[in-house]
């Protein structure tokens, strides 16, 4: 009855379509957890983007087989995507609330952004963008680096200013 949000059971099956394995009960979602040293294990492993299968499988190589795990694959894809990156974005919204007063009082912004990578090369394409007078995106500067170390971000922020 959608009008009143109720809901009237006509029918019930009691037999499964399938033959129950009492013996992988623990593989049940409901069985299946992370312990704190495999969540911090993964964390630390997203940050030096491990992918998740990699991730799982030196815990898989680390038991001695999948069977002595109590979580499988898809369990660290959720924990990343569900924890690990919800945290960083909640770092980044705090962040970009950061940006938008320093938008408001300074009426400028200029973004750095390092996403792009070139495989053949293995070289990072890093762009310099700013917001123009109309709030249009504009492109300042590029760089390629051939390292993401403090050091040469450091050279580079040096040399954008010098030039700007």
């Amino acid at each position: 009855m959608k009008d009143v949000g109720l809901w009237t059971i006509s029918k019930v099956v009691l037999n499964h379509p399938h033959p129950c394995c009492p013996d992988r009960v623990e593989m049940l979602k409901q069985h299946r957890e992370l312990s704190m040293f495999v969540r911090r294990t993964i964390e630390t492993h997203e940050e030096a983007r491990i992918k998740p299968s990699k991730t799982y499988q030196s815990f898989v190589a680390a038991a001695g087989s999948h069977h002595e795990l109590s979580f499988i694959e898809r369990d660290v894809r959720n924990y990343i995507t569900g924890e690990v990156r919800n945290i960083s974005e909640e770092d980044d919204a705090k962040e970009f609330g950061k940006s938008r007063a320093a938008f408001e009082y300074f009426r400028d912004v200029v973004s750095f952004d390092t996403t792009y990578n070139t495989n053949r090369y293995n070289l990072v394409l890093g762009s310099f963008v700013g917001v123009n007078h109309h709030g249009q995106s504009t492109l300042l500067g590029c760089a390629l680096m051939k390292n993401e170390d403090i050091q040469s971000f450091k050279w580079l922020f040096e040399c954008w200013l010098h030039c700007m």
